[in-house]
């Protein structure tokens, strides 16, 4: 029997990168997006994803507003974390030993196959 693919959620204000990863990203998992951070809380708590990947650099809230929001509920506080990010490229994300701010992350540049990699391991 085929496993149920697992629930991602992407938070990030680029309407353009949440078109991207949701194509990129919706052969594997089941992907719900938001372009608004102050309302990730709440949809997490409603979707109840398996993992959150996160913009870092947002305007008003940032990906560790939304990190602190979401680590100090509860409800979500057990959801793993990945931060994205276009801070850094994928080969200084690497030098980093995919840890981005302390917490898992992957530049927004990485290829798929690094991305799904990032996220399979947060699931674990």
């Amino acid at each position: 029997m085929e496993e149920a693919r697992k629930k991602i959620l992407v938070v990030d204000d680029d309407p353009a990168v949440l078109k991207i990863l949701e194509t990129k990203l919706a052969s594997r998992y089941y992907v719900v997006t938001t372009g608004n951070p102050a309302g990730a809380l709440a949809l997490a708590r409603r979707e109840k994803p398996d993992a959150v990947l996160c913009d870092i650099d947002m305007p008003d809230m940032t990906g560790g507003d939304v990190a602190a929001a979401l680590a100090g509920d509860p409800a979500t506080a057990f959801i793993p974390f990945v931060y994205l990010t276009n801070l850094v490229s994928p080969e200084e994300a690497r030098d980093l030993g995919g840890q981005v701010g302390g917490r898992s992350g992957i530049s927004k540049r990485a290829p798929l196959a690094e991305l799904v990699k990032v996220i399979d391991e947060a699931l674990k």
